[in-house]
């Protein structure tokens, strides 16, 4: 069964006069979905309206037929919620708090929820470690220990914030695999400023910056967008201030101690400018600079 989560219209202004969110405007349906933007975008604060802990100044969400705004206790039965922190009782062990979250989540029948938390924290790779304290767990434990509890339920509107911080590239493998896997049973929310997470995840993303919605659509749609538009050249050092006023610097990376660029022109550009294949890294930057 497909489901759908319209937002329409969201806005959000904090009392120190930041607008974290200005009439927002999605839709998204099951599978992945990508919200790609920098720190201080404003993806936090929609992360935490979706999953009810935060009210807007103005706006709707509706979760099929669920207001989200208004029926809160109906949405919490259907979600699961990674945020970019989390709080546990440390000296617990992860089996007994994950038991104890999933009880919070209605699964009432003791053998169901011993049978649902051992399977979940063999998902996880944490089933070694049940009984340890969560107060011994590394960074990456603890975030895999955070994936578990919001997929605990089996939710139908999963929300990740930031999921991949502190992961070691094997953990963060495992996880996209897992997100992979999840994403074709319900709505997967994976809000992110690593583009590589979008892009090999998500088929369908949203790019915000300053609280503005700039782009929402398919990945690949917006990599086609840049096809023949993305010039590279190598460069010294002390030529980098000169090229960047001179010309749309979409990034720079430094590579072999020269400053390597990625620079937007509609036309070709001569010289020593070789034709560069766009990928999503260039399209957001393209987008976020056009804001400011």
């Amino acid at each position: 069964m497909s489901r759908e989560l319209r937002i329409e219209n969201l806005s959000k202004t904090y009392n120190n006069g930041i607008k974290a969110l200005d009439k927002v405007s999605l839709t998204v349906s099951s599978g992945m979905y990508g919200l790609l933007g920098p720190n201080g975008a404003g993806k936090s604060t929609l992360m935490r309206t979706l999953a009810t802990l935060q009210e807007p100044d103005s706006g709707n969400i509706m979760l099929d037929g669920i207001d989200v705004l208004k029926q809160k206790e109906e949405v919490r039965g259907l979600l699961g919620y990674l945020p970019q922190e989390f709080g546990v009782y440390p000296r617990m062990s992860a089996q007994d708090m994950l038991n104890y979250i999933a009880l919070l989540k209605g699964i009432t029948n003791t053998s169901q929820r011993k049978d649902a938390v051992a399977w979940m924290l063999q998902r996880v790779n944490l089933y070694s470690d049940r009984r340890k304290a969560l107060t011994v767990f590394s960074g990456g434990m603890r975030q895999r220990f955070g994936i578990a509890q919001a997929l605990i339920g089996n939710p139908q509107l999963l929300i990740v914030d930031e999921p991949t911080a502190g992961l070691d590239p094997a953990e963060r493998n495992r996880f996209y695999n897992l997100l992979a896997e999840i994403g074709e049973q319900m709505i997967v929310i994976l809000s992110t400023h690593i583009v590589q997470d979008v892009t090999e995840l998500c088929s369908n993303m949203a790019i915000i910056n300053k609280g503005q919605v700039l782009y929402q659509g398919r990945p690949q749609d917006a990599i086609a967008e840049l096809n023949g538009r993305i010039w590279q050249i190598s460069i010294a050092k002390n030529e980098l201030a000169d090229f960047e006023n001179q010309y749309n610097v979409v990034s720079t990376k430094l590579i072999g101690g020269r400053p390597f660029l990625h620079i937007y022109n509609d036309s070709p550009l001569t010289g020593e400018f070789t034709p560069a294949a766009p990928d999503l890294e260039d399209f957001f930057f393209t987008k976020i600079r056009s804001l400011n």
